[in-house]
């Protein structure tokens, strides 16, 4: 009795040691100058997209940074930042800094330090995006603990990665996990004092709020006032409901809406084949029935898997394509595969490698300058063609920050189009290209911090305009964004814009 009771106190006693882990604890400046080293190597011979945005003396400069505050930095918190700052300033929406487990468990079981309420972006202002708080819904922030918002909102950038030096994807991530960021940021506090202007009133106004628990803020999210109009953006693709779907506005004009391209793991998947038959049949009816104006809205489209993404596309141009011009990696054999995620212990790791390098040293086989290449045999260069009932009327594509990956190589391709005019906000997701289709995941081995990163850099095969911009998002041809009468009435304010606009063309 007595040894249960001393084991049954021990593991109390560990658990609770392990619970009770914080961001906040010391971490030794010689861990992280070990872990800072790891990443650096990982990065230089593993990440091809590490000078695709920056230049080298950009790169080297941002590592001189770091490696100077780290000498500056005494806690774990601390260090990640900076390890967060390093990812981001790559510029690719795949690459993620991600805690461990444990640490990312005891902040969800945080009780305290976390701001109340949810913001958004709305019409260049920072706004309550909350109905029941001590703050009027809709109210601009200007400040909170003496922190102007637009220098706080800088500071969180690094936790939200976008392609290139897009800004605007960032602002999906701040919306949903504000408060998140800013305990990652600034530590927990305990109140918050903000200064707030109500809509069309100058007067400056304070309010000092409690701090609230992790769970407490993400509940508020959860209850924000704009979820019914933006659910989709932050519902993982393979929980969206309404993958797809078309309907006619009127004789002339259709609609085809596509949330996700995650329909199917690959084209022999019956829910992809189902998708090519949706596709097939609408089109068939488009052409039947004369439409002319076709308005396709991918604004809540965050990605997939191939082939969705080319299919759609088939069916919306009169060219010949394929799904890059060039693709390759830098590497012929993984590197540092000790610290690469798995549940094989590291000195055992060497056995499995061998069938993944035989395939990456396959499929990257021409080695060039920069590193190894994908042929002109692989699948991705695969010239498609454009499928007989394609639509050959005026195209309106819908986009928005959250527009990525497969959702933005499909949206740069249809932007390319002659025929089509792109309404919304800047895509995160690039015009150009970006690092995608395979991930890697490296452990840091001091701190077992996850970092993430896509190893393909891709050149996507779409034309030189001069509206679209090198490390940019894409970048639409009339810039509207919500206004703040039809945020209050959850009204669309960019499909009311295209239907006027199509109005407007038909008179011409």
């Amino acid at each position: 009795m007595k040894k249960a009771t001393y084991f049954s106190l021990l593991f109390f006693i560990i658990s609770n040691a392990i619970f009770a882990q914080s961001i906040d604890e010391t971490f030794s400046q010689k861990k992280m100058k070990k872990d800072f080293e790891i990443f650096k190597k990982i990065r230089l011979s593993a990440n091809s997209g590490l000078y695709k945005h920056r230049t080298k003396q950009e790169i080297d400069s941002i590592y001189n940074w770091a490696d100077k505050q780290i000498y500056q930095s005494s806690t774990y918190r601390e260090f990640y930042n900076i390890i967060c700052q390093l990812t981001d300033f790559e510029g690719s929406l795949h690459n993620d800094t991600g805690l461990p487990k444990k640490l990312n468990q005891s902040l969800k079981n945080e009780k305290s330090g976390y701001f109340p309420y949810p913001i958004k972006w709305i019409y260049g202002k920072w706004i309550i995006n909350y109905e029941k708080g001590e703050i009027p819904l809709g109210a601009e922030i200007i400040s909170i603990n003496d922190k102007e918002i637009k220098n706080i909102i800088k500071k969180l950038y690094k936790y939200y990665t976008t392609d290139g030096v897009n800004k605007t994807g960032k602002t999906i991530g701040i919306n949903r996990n504000f408060s998140k960021y800013y305990r990652l940021n600034y530590g927990a506090e305990d109140s918050f004092k903000v200064t707030y202007k109500e809509h069309n009133s100058n007067q400056i106004q304070f309010a000092t709020l409690k701090d609230v628990s992790y769970a407490t803020y993400f509940k508020k999210f959860d209850d924000r006032y704009s979820k019914s109009f933006d659910k989709l953006d932050y519902v993982s693709s393979d929980k969206v409901q309404e993958k797809y779907s078309f309907r006619k506005i009127n004789k002339q004009t259709g609609i085809l809406t596509i949330n996700t391209f995650l329909i199917g793991n690959n084209a022999d998947d019956p829910k992809h084949k189902t998708y090519v038959r949706f596709l097939d049949s609408i089109f068939s009816n488009i052409n039947v029935n004369k439409i002319r104006n076709l308005i396709v809205d991918v604004r809540h489209n965050g990605g997939g898997t191939d082939p969705n993404d080319l299919v759609t596309y088939s069916y919306l141009t009169q060219r010949n394509f394929s799904e890059n011009k060039q693709a390759w990696i830098s590497f012929n054999k993984i590197p540092y595969v000790r610290y690469i995620e798995s549940k094989i212990p590291s000195f055992l790791r060497f056995l499995g490698v061998g069938k993944y390098n035989k395939w990456f040293q396959k499929e990257f086989y021409m080695e060039k300058e920069k590193g190894f290449y994908q042929g002109p045999l692989s699948e991705d260069h695969k010239i498609r063609k454009p499928k007989t009932q394609a639509f050959k009327g005026k195209i309106y594509l819908l986009i928005s920050p959250r527009v990525a990956s497969a959702g933005s190589l499909f949206a740069a391709m249809v932007t390319g189009n002659e025929n089509s005019v792109v309404i919304g906000e800047e895509a995160m997701g690039g015009y150009y290209g970006h690092n995608g289709h395979t991930p890697m995941t490296y452990i840091l081995p001091k701190s077992n911090i996850e970092t993430t990163f896509s190893i393909v850099n891709l050149e996507q095969d779409v034309p030189k305009k001069e509206s679209q911009i090198h490390h940019r998002g894409i970048i639409p041809d009339y810039e509207v964004n919500q206004t703040y009468g039809d945020y209050l009435n959850q009204e669309d304010t960019q499909m009311d814009f295209v239907l006027e606009l199509i109005k407007k063309n038909m008179k011409i």
